[in-house]
């Protein structure tokens, strides 16, 4: 049997990022990817254009009907929205035997808002708490601690105001800064410092659904939290120099760019 691996996001209707992100990832990484759709998006490469959230009764319907048959080794979330969301799909991960990968989506590549302000305090006390990991980039760590990274050494304070709310580990994505695209992987005792080469592509719509999907993907086949983010930077940094353009914007990262190697 594959790992079972579950998204817990929004749609993405021009196939860049969402749930559709997360489905060609754990395809590429060769586990079997299942989905709960939070909210559907009218969405292309120049940003978004509507967004519509899904019921909490209907989120946690399609949780229960895949997590109670099928079940899961590791979950993934995204967009969730509103505070009722947040609040109902904590308390789903809070009774799930499996670890999270908690993506606390904030803000779209386009710097379109996808989570309500008033959604903000729910995922401080209610969602990061039962994070196996969060990775939020610097735009949402601003977002939910007020701490504003404009330096490498930075991170190390961001990494500290994200864990002050409990996740068992902290990855604060520094995509945002000059110079290589570095991040910090913590717990609050053990750092790993993560590097790659930044490369020249603006097509990088969908990296933060496509990194913390390939972290649950790996997660799910048992590797230590170290071990899934270290593959999971492999996966994307090479996804990302691979981004194609799509449309008149920004493109997405290419997800099935490791399909095509023999030697990942």
């Amino acid at each position: 049997m594959k790992p079972l691996v579950l998204t817990v996001a929004g749609s993405d209707s021009g196939g860049g990022a969402g749930i559709q992100a997360d489905l060609k990832t754990m395809l590429a990484l060769g586990v079997h990817g299942m989905s709960v759709v939070t909210a559907v998006t009218a969405q292309n490469s120049l940003g978004v254009q509507g967004a519509w959230e899904l019921p909490a009764e209907a989120v946690r319907a399609q949780y229960r009907s895949v997590v109670d048959d099928i079940g899961v080794q590791a979950v993934k979330t995204g967009m969730l929205a509103s505070a009722e969301l947040v609040e109902t799909v904590a308390e789903l991960l809070a009774g799930t035997d499996a670890p999270a990968v908690v993506d606390p989506v904030g803000i779209s590549k386009h710097g379109d808002s996808l989570l309500a302000d008033s959604a903000l305090d729910a995922v401080r006390t209610k969602l990061l708490p039962v994070a196996t990991v969060a990775t939020p980039n610097l735009d949402e760590v601003a977002q939910l601690t007020g701490v504003r990274v404009e330096t490498e050494e930075q991170l190390r304070e961001a990494a500290a105001a994200v864990l002050a709310y409990g996740p068992r580990w902290v990855l604060v994505k520094g995509g945002h800064l000059s110079g290589d695209a570095v991040d910090l992987l913590s717990d609050g005792t053990e750092e790993h410092w993560l590097r790659a080469p930044r490369y020249n592509n603006r097509h990088t719509h969908g990296t933060g659904c496509t990194l913390a999907s390939a972290i649950a993907s790996e997660l799910a086949k048992g590797r230590s939290v170290p071990e899934a983010v270290t593959a999971a930077k492999k996966y994307v940094t090479g996804a990302i120099a691979a981004g194609f353009a799509l449309g008149g914007g920004i493109g997405p990262v290419d997800h099935g760019w490791a399909l095509r190697r023999e030697d990942l």
